[in-house]
């Protein structure tokens, strides 16, 4: 009988310890900066994609211009 309860505390350590200190719920007076911080890094992230995605989309419309001009060129 006293595997059971073990094996319940193993299993919610072993839960509490695979998740990520980030994810976990932060108290204290600094909370709030940590959350403004973390906001200010998912939008870096998010603007980091967004020219990421621009710049790959103007190297796709270069090519199309480049490829057109050659295929005006051999007509």
């Amino acid at each position: 009988m006293k595997r059971i309860p073990a094996f319940v505390l193993l299993v919610a350590l072993s839960f509490a310890w695979s998740m990520p200190v980030k994810a976990q719920i932060f108290r204290g007076p600094d909370s709030a900066r940590r959350a403004q911080k973390a906001a200010k890094k998912q939008q870096k992230a998010l603007n980091k994609a967004a020219k990421k995605q621009r710049k790959e989309s103007n190297k796709y419309e270069k090519a199309q211009r480049k490829a057109a001009k050659r295929v005006q060129r051999r007509a």
